[in-house]
C-alpha cells in the first residue's frame, strides 16, 4: 500500500509511536515534517515526500496505523501529538478518525473539535508523563 511493504509499515509505526510517547513524556507535540525526519533517521526508510497527494494521504495511513495499535491500551488518540507546520491543531484525518471512533460527534463546531484536540493532547501529556 502506497509503496511501502507491510514490513515497512510494521517498522513505521513501531518508531512513530515510540517517538510520539517520547513527545508526550516531554509534554511536548510535533511536526508532520519532523515526525517524517524522525522515521527515516530511525527506520532507514524513505520518507514520505509531502509535495505528493499519495504520500501526505500515506502519513494519514500511518498515523491511524499508530492510533490503531496504541487506542485499545490508552483510549486516547495519539496522533493529537502530530500537527502542521505552523499550525496549531491536527489534521482533518484526525477528526475524521475520531469520528469513526465515536469520540467526537459527526458535524462537530470547530471550537468543539479544538476541545476535543486539547483533551487528547493535555490527557496524553499526563498519561505518559507518568511513565
Amino acid at each position: 500500500m502506497y509503496g511501502r511493504s507491510d514490513e515497512a509499515w510494521d517498522q513505521l509505526t513501531d518508531a512513530g509511536l515510540k517517538f510520539l510517547v517520547e513527545r508526550a513524556q516531554l509534554r511536548k507535540v510535533t511536526t508532520y515534517t519532523e515526525m517524517n525526519s524522525v522515521l527515516v533517521r530511525r527506520t532507514g526508510i524513505p520518507g514520505f515526500d509531502f509535495e505528493q497527494a499519495d504520500e501526505r494521504a500515506a502519513m494519514g495511513r500511518l498515523l491511524g496505523l499508530i492510533v490503531e495499535r496504541d487506542y485499545p491500551d490508552t483510549r486516547l488518540m495519539i496522533s493529537a501529538l502530530v500537527h502542521y507546520l505552523g499550525a496549531n491543531d491536527a489534521g482533518p484525518g484526525f477528526y475524521a478518525l475520531a469520528q469513526q471512533l465515536d469520540l467526537l460527534p459527526k458535524g462537530s463546531s470547530a471550537m468543539a473539535k479544538l476541545a476535543f484536540w486539547i483533551g487528547q493532547v493535555n490527557s496524553l501529556h499526563e498519561l505518559h508523563a507518568r511513565s
